[in-house]
């Protein structure tokens, strides 16, 4: 295999790889907590794009309880675009994001 062959690959990787982060970015996971009460929007690229609560969610004496469903929302919301990211990364690249030797991916 020549250089220039290597090259042409290469590049056509790398445009296959930002067509790919740029639909991942376009695409969005929900997630939710409490029975549907919080329920979080994210992209692909782990962007929070939406937080709905339920006013019954709303209990002033237990702001706690709340605060561990949206906490629980986001972090699934989180989980959920790593793993789209990952999955749509493993078609373009040897390894998925992981064959970057990116931390945390």
């Amino acid at each position: 295999m020549d250089m220039q062959q290597l090259m042409r690959q290469a590049q056509q990787m790398q445009e296959q790889v930002a067509a790919t982060q740029e639909a991942i970015a376009k695409e969005v996971v929900e997630a939710s907590a409490g029975g549907g009460m919080v329920v979080v929007q994210s992209t692909g690229t782990g962007e929070i794009r939406s937080v709905k609560i339920d006013a019954e969610a709303v209990d002033t004496d237990d702001i706690e309880l709340l605060e561990d469903m949206v906490l629980a929302a986001v972090s699934e919301a989180q989980r959920q675009a790593a793993e789209l990211a990952n999955q749509r990364m493993s078609t373009v690249m040897p390894g998925g994001m992981g064959g970057l030797g990116l931390p945390g991916m």
